[in-house]
């Protein structure tokens, strides 16, 4: 096989190798969208079904007054105390301090034994 055989040969594959990957990256977007919908429309049913609904709490500000972090967090089916824990092993977990993380929301997710 001489060198420009090679080369066409190499070509040739690669070309396919990335079409094949184009193509596998649209499916994978289309399934996304497909699925993504029915999905996020049987969460909202199961949410709105809910006894407790999402209580929004204000963090612009810590109890000594210094702007910690910015927006609200909405607790489902968790009281504070519960969130408090979660957000401070994250926190101690990932070695990041507490006032550079944000969390929007904590839920409580019930297993089906």
């Amino acid at each position: 096989m001489s060198l420009a055989e090679s080369l066409l040969v190499s070509g040739f594959s690669m070309t396919l190798v990335f079409f094949v990957l184009v193509a596998l990256f649209l499916l994978i977007v289309i399934f996304s969208k497909v699925f993504g919908k029915t999905k996020a429309g049987s969460e909202q049913g199961s949410i709105q079904g809910t006894d407790t609904p999402a209580q929004p709490v204000n963090l612009s500000k810590s109890p000594s007054g210094q702007d910690m972090s910015v927006g609200t967090l909405q607790l489902k089916k968790v009281d504070e105390k519960t969130a408090a824990m979660i957000m401070a092993i994250v926190s101690h977990e990932s070695e990041v301090p507490l006032s550079e993380l944000r969390f929007k929301s904590i839920k409580l997710i019930e297993e089906n034994n």
